[in-house]
């Protein structure tokens, strides 16, 4: 008997962990067959060569981001990853991408133009223009008979129907489509005189595969966008869509209607708002009338009350006796200044400069004699006092001890020694007399 014996649901199981794990994001490409569609917005179809087919399922969120349309016998490429659907034990490949054989190609000359146009400063913010808000003619350079065009013409009548819109009709498929998109951006822009001067300039395309978008990746169109002097806002394909004249044009709107949207302003909006400023201004108007219709009936009936002629009359009165009153006082300061003068005038008339020299003088050697009498008297005092300590000192000195018989101890640094305990043997010490010193080294200390 085998050691393990494993049921059909572990080996699909190990298969498909084995798989993930080796083949992920890889590219395939073949020929579509057997394409179902249900309406859960899935895709089941097998992709084939010569040799060997592989089973494919594309759901619906990949399907909604690819937005390639998928038919039988059409050759493409897809990207995903190989697992096993362990129900059926079959191995798939999920899709993530799936584009037709060209657009490989197309991809990399997208990404080597846009990659070109950057370093040349042709995606520059600060290079980009700002979208009139109120513009009067808004131009639209696409294609006459496209469902853009039918887009546009709708958000514009029922947004801005005032706006004078001009179409210029070019072609947005095929070899010539870049060149006439170009040619019409450029005439628009020169501002012929046939036409009115143009505000805003929308550049516009409905939806498609890269291939059905690629005249709006030409060089040529991008280079007329940059250099164009009005305002340019492109709306091509949808909202997952992104071209060049994206990067270049100084707005970038996800859809046709979404251009025409930014490029004019809501006219039900402007209207609104219109109504709600004539609105506070007549409010307004009607508050301000009405009060200086109240100020002006005050003054009436206050001019009425004080009868303006008597009031004049009286301010006139007023205005004399203000008058004679200013008068009498300047006189009376007048008076005031005349005697204060005369006053000052007897007091100069009566100083005499010399005397009052004389007078300091006088009062100065006073005081300088004074002075010499107080230092004298402070010499004396303090010689006294000097006198009087030397004698306190003399009298309790060590000088008169030791004439009455007594002797000092000192050590080697001078210092008195109070008592022999400390003294060590050998050690020198010195002993003062009151008319010599001797010089003794210790040869032994002991207690009395």
């Amino acid at each position: 008997m085998p050691d393990k014996v494993h049921t059909v649901s572990e080996i699909n199981r190990d298969i498909r962990f084995a798989l993930e794990g080796r083949f992920r994001n890889v590219w395939v490409e073949g020929e579509v067959s057997n394409l179902r569609s249900p309406g859960s917005g899935h895709h089941y179809f097998t992709l084939k060569d010569s040799g060997a087919q592989l089973n494919c399922v594309m759901f619906r969120t990949a399907a909604q981001r690819n937005r390639i349309s998928l038919q039988n016998g059409h050759k493409i490429q897809i990207c995903g990853d190989v697992t096993v659907y362990e129900a059926r034990g079959q191995y798939q490949i999920v899709v993530q991408i799936a584009q037709t054989t060209g657009d490989g190609e197309l991809q990399a000359q997208f990404e080597a133009l846009k990659k070109k146009l950057h370093a040349a400063g042709l995606f520059d913010q600060e290079k980009k223009k700002p979208i009139p808000f109120f513009p009067r003619t808004v131009a639209v350079v696409t294609s006459p008979t496209g469902a853009a065009i039918q887009d546009i013409l709708k958000v514009m009548a029922r947004r801005a129907p005032w706006i004078h819109l001009m179409i210029a009709p070019v072609r947005v498929q095929g070899d010539e489509a870049a060149g006439e998109i170009a040619r019409a951006i450029r005439y628009l822009s020169s501002k012929p005189e046939s036409l009115p001067v143009v505000d805003t300039l929308i550049v516009a395309r409905g939806g498609g595969s890269m291939e059905d978008l690629w005249a709006f990746n030409e060089e040529i169109v991008a280079q007329a966008i940059f250099d164009c002097p009005v305002p340019v806002i492109s709306g091509v394909g949808h909202e997952i869509d992104f071209t060049i004249s994206d990067f270049v044009a100084d707005r970038r709107e996800p859809t046709p209607s979404a251009a025409a949207e930014s490029a004019v302003p809501d006219g039900a909006t402007l209207l609104h708002r219109i109504e709600v400023l004539g609105q506070r201004l007549e409010a307004a108007s009607d508050s301000h009338i009405r009060q200086n219709r109240r100020m002006l009936g005050s003054f009436k009936r206050e001019l009425d009350a004080r009868e303006p002629a008597r009031k004049l009359q009286s301010w006139a009165q007023s205005m004399d006796f203000l008058s004679e009153r200013m008068e009498g006082i300047l006189d009376r300061r007048l008076e005031n200044c005349v005697s204060k003068m005369h006053r000052f005038d007897a007091i100069i008339s009566g100083w005499n400069p010399d005397r009052e020299v004389e007078q300091a003088r006088e009062k100065l050697h006073r005081s300088r004699d004074l002075i010499h009498e107080w230092v004298e008297r402070k010499i004396v005092s303090r010689r006294e006092q000097l006198e009087h300590c030397l004698k306190i000192l003399q009298a309790i000195g060590p000088e008169k001890t030791l004439k009455r018989g007594f002797s000092m101890t000192l050590d080697e640094s001078g210092n008195p020694i109070l008592s022999g305990t400390g003294l060590k043997k050998g050690q020198k010490i010195k002993t003062r007399f009151s008319d010599s010193e001797v010089v003794s080294v210790v040869e032994e200390s002991k207690k009395a």
